[in-house]
């Protein structure tokens, strides 16, 4: 295998990973979920308030939060991102050093 056709098989891979664990998140999430409200209303577990509300308002929260880092910034902020942003500098860097070389010539010659 090519170490390009490597790379995408591998970014694949964990693509697939962090959409897996979403997956198993949101599952979890559902159970959890129905388990609290069992254990609040059924059992009798300090029924007098509403806990259960609270535990999976929170947690719906952090589901929200691993959702949008799976689906909208890993998806966007990959290593093509990076790369691109390397290079970018890495340009603006040079540009730079070009500039402060030909000022420091240009300074150097108008002094003799």
């Amino acid at each position: 295998m090519e170490n390009n056709q490597h790379e995408l098989y591998e970014y694949a891979k964990d693509r697939i990973r962090q959409k897996k664990r979403l997956f198993v998140h949101f599952i979890i999430l559902a159970i959890g979920s129905v388990f609290l409200f069992t254990a609040n209303h059924l059992l009798n577990f300090h029924d007098e308030t509403n806990w259960w509300i609270w535990v999976v308002a929170v947690w719906s929260c952090l589901f929200i939060f691993h959702t949008i880092k799976v689906l909208v910034t890993d998806s966007f902020m990959n290593k093509n991102w990076e790369r691109a942003q390397i290079d970018k500098l890495m340009l603006q860097q040079s540009k730079k050093i070009e500039k402060l070389k030909n000022d420091y010539e240009n300074s150097k010659a108008s002094a003799e």
